[in-house]
């Protein structure tokens, strides 16, 4: 595993406090990585929820706002210096019929999904820039974003806008040896998506025709392709959709 070495690597990862936040973060660690996590949570709960590191600090910050992420960073660079990979991970999701979709719902989670990972790739390629660095950014999307999917709608959007904001940095920035890429997992079974199986028939009838492997992507197989990307083995890779979904987006499912 030499090959996926990271001691390397300063990684920032916004919403590193979720489900598969804390998974992603814990196996970074594992292959030698510095890691500022980013969350909303109080530094407090923070400490109940990541794992414990003398690699690790928390850093509390809404991504949505830009003076807020330029405090972050400037912390994150006083502390452990400036991150060289940055994964935009933080996101949210939730459930409701296109017809009945809340639309301070629909705000909120464009906010979140799409504003900031564009806040936090803006105000980091500005820094690495100015210090005449390289850097990659890496986009959590999800299989969605080329699949429709019953009632998550406007996620599946946000999904699909952060697949062009990623090839847009990478396309833009290339020259200035700045790289983005994406990771999009399938049917994790963390979070909503765990629920809506464990409570829901239908959903969990729909879902499990729809991954051809069979069973719900474990949160590890996601943390897996964060190491490889983070490491230097992806180091030619830029503007690309690493997909690991178990084959949902295969075809099309009703």
């Amino acid at each position: 595993m030499s090959t996926l070495d990271l001691s390397n690597k300063i990684i920032l990862i916004t919403g590193g406090a979720g489900a598969i936040g804390r998974v992603v973060i814990q196996t970074l660690l594992t292959h030698g990585a510095t890691i500022a996590a980013n969350d909303i949570i109080s530094a407090e709960e923070a400490d109940l929820v990541l794992p414990r590191s003398e690699k690790l600090l928390y850093f509390c910050a809404d991504t949505t706002k830009p003076d807020e992420v330029k405090d972050m960073l400037n912390k994150i660079e006083s502390k452990l210096g400036m991150p060289n990979v940055v994964c935009c991970h933080a996101g949210m999701v939730a459930a409701h019929p296109i017809t009945d979709y809340p639309l301070d719902e629909y705000d909120r989670l464009m906010e979140v999904n799409v504003r900031a990972a564009f806040v936090v790739a803006q105000e980091t390629v500005r820094r690495w820039i100015a210090q005449g660095v390289s850097g990659h950014l890496i986009f959590t999307t999800s299989w969605v974003q080329d699949v429709p999917w019953p009632e998550i709608t406007p996620y599946t959007m946000s999904k699909s806008a952060m697949k062009m904001m990623m090839r847009g940095f990478a396309r833009e920035l290339a020259d200035k040896g700045i790289r983005a890429n994406a990771i999009a997992p399938g049917i994790v079974s963390v979070g909503l998506a765990k629920h809506q199986w464990d409570t829901d028939p239908s959903y969990r009838a729909r879902a499990a025709r729809a991954i051809p492997l069979g069973y719900m992507q474990p949160p590890e197989s996601v943390a897996h392709a964060f190491v490889f990307l983070c490491s230097d083995m992806a180091s030619y890779m830029t503007g690309a959709t690493l997909l690991i979904d178990g084959g949902c987006s295969l075809y099309p499912m009703d």
